[in-house]
C-alpha cells in the first residue's frame, strides 16, 4: 500500500469517525459527511490513472454529482431546522414530531 492509498484511507476513516463521534450539531455531521465524499471523489479520480483504464473515467463525476446533491439537501434540512427548532443540535431534533 503506497502513502497516497493510505492518506485517502485514512481520510475516509477520520471522517466516519468523525461522523460517529461527533453528533452534536447537524453542521458538524455535514462536514463529516463532505469530507468523506470528498476522500471518495479524490480516490475515484486517481484509480483510473493509476489502472491505466478509460472504463470508470465518469465515475468521479457522477460521485460528485451525487456529493453536491446531498450538500444542497443537507443545508436545506439545516435552514429549515434552525428555523423551526432554532439550533442545529441534533438532539433537539426529533423525526416523529411534526
Amino acid at each position: 500500500m503506497s502513502l497516497l492509498h493510505l492518506s485517502f484511507y485514512s481520510a475516509f476513516i477520520l471522517s466516519s469517525l468523525g461522523l460517529a463521534f461527533h453528533r452534536t450539531h447537524l453542521i458538524s455531521a455535514l462536514l463529516c459527511l463532505e469530507s468523506m465524499m470528498l476522500s471518495m471523489y479524490i480516490a475515484l479520480s486517481i484509480w483510473p490513472v493509476e489502472n491505466q483504464t478509460t472504463a470508470f473515467t465518469t465515475t468521479p463525476i457522477l460521485m460528485l454529482t451525487f456529493s453536491a446533491c446531498e450538500a444542497g439537501t443537507g443545508l436545506a434540512m439545516l435552514v429549515a431546522s434552525t428555523r423551526t427548532h432554532g439550533s442545529d443540535h441534533l438532539h433537539n431534533l426529533n423525526m416523529l414530531q411534526c
